[in-house]
């Protein structure tokens, strides 16, 4: 059990100066972090949301989430399997017949269980060469506004052979989520957006919160500018505005927008309980750290959910997330009592380094006892 008490000094300053050094040292544009505890709210921002106009970064600014998203699809289909609208141990081919097929997979032994979990096995599109080249490198200017359909990315992942049998390694696949997406629409005759609004979104009054759809190539509300040197690690690298794009590529395993504060309220409401039964709720935290070398180190994911032990010795919840331009972080205590949530509005030098010393600082305090 995970008792805070007093911290040494102000987690305020110390997360202030990480923000800060974020922006001076590694020459990111601006960084935001909103904290939420039984305090109440803090928000704490650094540098700039347009390079242009110099405009401060905001508490209200919606921004890609990235595989954040991975959380709200793992919650929808747990939701579903409470329901007994679709059960973990179905297979793709139950759902969705001859879609995964030849090159050595077996569509009738890959669960839905195994998808979540990343142990499908299922190669991971968002690493084919080809697809790797049109969207992580100069040819992304090109490239931006390309449009996917989840089964065309199903079949680019399965050009290649499995990973592995299901359920015998882990791998970090967006293809399994992509998989799952369109499970929870055959389950529910609904749209994916339409399913994340009605069941989390809503209710929750989640408004900066949603899945682009269509041609819709910007954001909806108050943004920061998201900018990319392209994924080019040099410092003379050319940055670029890389705001407008098409998501399709990541849909629902990558696709969607939201707000530090709604995702602070997600989270909340998720490690709180008061998402999932207390059986999905177990399914979801059953964590295995994650091979060396495959995932964030010294991270374990569960299904759809990851946890991470910080210096202090306490263990956060949550998931991060990139997309080109945009990476974010949202982590807390397993009570959902303490939280914060991050962003960058620049994809290059060490986002994830930068989120993890925040997590240091923020949580401090929060010693097992």
């Amino acid at each position: 059990m995970t008792k805070p008490v007093p911290q040494q000094r102000s987690s305020r300053a110390a997360v202030q100066e990480v923000l800060d050094r974020a922006v001076s040292g590694a020459g990111l544009p601006g960084m935001v972090a909103e904290v939420q505890d039984r305090r109440g709210r803090w928000f704490a921002a650094a540098g700039v949301a347009d390079t242009a106009t110099g405009r401060g970064r905001l508490p209200e600014e919606q921004y890609r989430i990235g595989s954040t998203t991975k959380t709200f699809t793992a919650t929808l289909a747990l939701q579903l399997a409470a329901e007994r609208k679709l059960s973990l141990d179905d297979t793709v081919e139950q759902w969705l017949p001859g879609l995964v097929r030849g090159n050595g997979y077996d569509a009738d032994a890959i669960t839905v269980r195994h998808l979540l979990g990343m142990t499908s096995g299922v190669f991971n599109y968002a690493v084919d060469e080809s697809l790797l080249s049109r969207h992580y490198g100069p040819a992304f200017l090109e490239h931006r506004y390309d449009r996917f359909s989840p089964e065309q990315l199903v079949e680019i992942a399965t050009t290649h052979a499995p990973d592995f049998a299901p359920g015998e390694g882990w791998t970090y696949s967006n293809t399994g989520y992509v998989l799952v997406g369109l499970i929870i629409e055959k389950a529910t005759g609904r749209t994916f957006a339409q399913q994340l609004e009605r069941r989390i979104a809503r209710p929750l009054e989640l408004a900066g919160t949603y899945l682009p759809g269509g041609d819709e190539h910007g954001l909806r509300g108050p943004h920061a500018r998201l900018y990319s040197k392209n994924f080019l690690n040099t410092p003379d690298a050319e940055i670029h505005d890389v705001t407008e794009l098409d998501t399709s590529f990541a849909w629902s395993a990558g696709g969607m927008v939201s707000t530090a504060r709604d995702l602070n309220r997600f989270f909340a409401e998720l490690l709180g309980g008061r998402l999932l039964p207390p059986a999905q709720q177990e399914e979801m935290f059953a964590a295995r750290p994650a091979p060396e070398g495959k995932w964030i180190p010294g991270a374990a994911y569960g299904l759809g959910m990851s946890s991470m032990t910080v210096s202090s010795g306490a263990t956060v919840w949550g998931m991060g997330g990139a997309i080109n331009g945009s990476f974010c972080y949202t982590y807390g205590t397993r009570d959902g009592e303490h939280l914060v949530a991050q962003s960058v509005n620049g994809d290059w030098d060490d986002p994830i380094g930068i989120f993890t010393q925040v997590l240091e600082a923020e949580f401090a305090g929060d010693r097992p006892v």
